[in-house]
């Protein structure tokens, strides 16, 4: 049901207009002028603003300027009589969706009134996506790889079914970004997402954190709390770095992973929950539970589906993917037009080993969008300790600058090594056309 403001200062004709609209299924808030009708703008959206033109005190232009600062999306329609149609034609220069003169045909407020709701349920659609394609955009696993390619497939078959799964890979592969893209996916998508570190929690605070606790269960407890598990019904549970967690911890984990249920500290009532549980950990889960340093019982809970995540330098066929799609994410959040990377700094960026994996990566091309100067990266806005590689020299370190023969030869060679010798991921990854690189191989005697 879309909602109408209606300003008009004539009780009359605010009263047609209130039942007219009614009688269609809109839902009518009616004020009797500009004044009455400024702070109920303020306080709630509407989806249609419907005001006269002239009015005491505060008149239409007002109204129109305080709907459009309050939601600049809301669509204006100004009514207005003969003698004010200019005024109406100003106001749409400002921003009014439309103007209907007085006197009017019922069939003509209704059709206007009808396309200023349509609009304005389009642009609200189209904020929405946007806003999903931005969340999107963050959560996208990057990469073409076969260990990618089917990590994105297995997430795929995994994300609708309400199964509790397993992430491993070392730290800064993606394992949040991998559980968040599953709960995107899965049917729990519209309710809540809850990362849990499980090495962060105090063992003197792990019961209440995850279960709560009732008014008066301890010292300081001085009203009824939900826990975590409580705050994520219906949702998604990211168990995070599981392998930190105390014994404390994992024996409360099973009990609530058997049961789906659990007891407020100082409860005396089961509560149950409908949570679907992500873990993650960033060592070999089932080699920690063989020695005995992780419970079996809690394991083989959590081993129901398992997704293992490649290290960054086991696949660095997908690093100048990664390197442009944080290039474009952080180009936009700085607002810089900072459109390609030179291969020069690609080169340095394939022969670094990555110990921090993505997250790394992602810091140093954030470090070097906000460090760069013109409108490409190039190895002096990377992180110094990038080009500190011994297995890498800059060709203009030096006083002297290498011939560009030398140079072109020493960065060809690099790529194709990167590449094993893939023709088309080099010149790609080089910035130039595959034939232009076939051109270069003959002419360097690179053949």
């Amino acid at each position: 049901m879309f909602s109408v403001l209606v300003v008009e200062d004539d009780f009359r004709m605010r009263g047609l207009i209130k039942e007219l609209l009614e009688k269609q299924g809109y839902s009518v808030t009616a004020s009797h002028d500009g004044k009455d009708a400024v702070p109920l703008i303020k306080e709630r959206a509407f989806d249609v603003v419907l005001t006269d033109l002239r009015m005491p005190d505060i008149d239409g232009m007002d109204v129109l300027s305080c709907a459009k600062e309050a939601s600049p999306c809301t669509p204006v329609v100004m009514l207005t009589g003969f003698a004010t149609v200019d005024s109406a034609v100003e106001a749409m220069k400002r921003g009014a969706y439309d103007y209907i003169q007085k006197p009017f045909e019922p069939d003509v407020l209704l059709l206007t009134v009808k396309r200023a709701a349509e609009y304005h349920r389009l642009v609200d659609e189209n904020l929405k996506l946007s806003a999903e394609l931005e969340r999107c955009f963050d959560y996208e696993f990057v990469g073409s790889g076969r260990a990618v390619t089917e990590l994105k497939k297995l997430v795929e078959k995994v994300a609708p079914l309400d199964t509790t799964v397993l992430i491993q890979g070392e730290t800064g592969t993606g394992k949040e970004m991998v559980a968040r893209l599953i709960h995107r996916l899965s049917p729990r998508a519209e309710e809540k997402f809850l990362p849990i570190n499980c090495g962060a929690i105090p063992d003197t605070l792990i019961e209440a954190e995850l279960f709560g606790y009732e008014k008066g269960s301890f010292t300081g407890a001085a009203g009824q709390k939900k826990g975590l598990f409580e705050a994520a019904n219906r949702g998604t549970i990211f168990l995070d770095e599981i392998n930190n967690a105390s014994c404390s911890l994992q024996i409360k984990l099973l009990r609530v992973l058997q049961e789906g249920s659990f007891i407020r500290v100082g409860g005396v009532e089961p509560i149950t929950v409908d949570v679907r549980v992500i873990a993650s950990c960033n060592t070999d889960l089932a080699k920690e539970a063989e020695e005995e340093k992780f419970r079996k019982d809690l394991f083989y809970r959590l081993n129901v589906v398992t997704l293992s995540i490649p290290a960054l330098r086991e696949r660095k066929d997908d690093i100048p993917y990664l390197a442009r799609h944080f290039l474009a994410k952080y180009g936009k959040r700085f607002s810089k037009e900072i459109n390609s990377i030179t291969p020069e700094a690609l080169a340095a960026l394939a022969e670094h080993q990555w110990p921090g994996n993505v997250r790394e990566l992602e810091n140093c091309i954030e470090h070097a969008v906000v460090i760069e100067g013109g409108n490409e990266i190039t190895p002096g806005s990377l992180p110094r300790e990038i080009l500190k590689k011994k297995h890498y020299t800059d060709p203009f370190a030096h006083t002297g600058v290498s011939k560009l023969n030398e140079t072109e030869k020493f960065l060809i060679q690099r790529a194709l090594r990167v590449f094993d010798g893939q023709k088309a991921k080099t010149a790609e990854a080089l910035g130039i056309s595959i034939t232009t690189l076939w051109r270069k191989l003959k002419k360097l005697n690179l053949e």
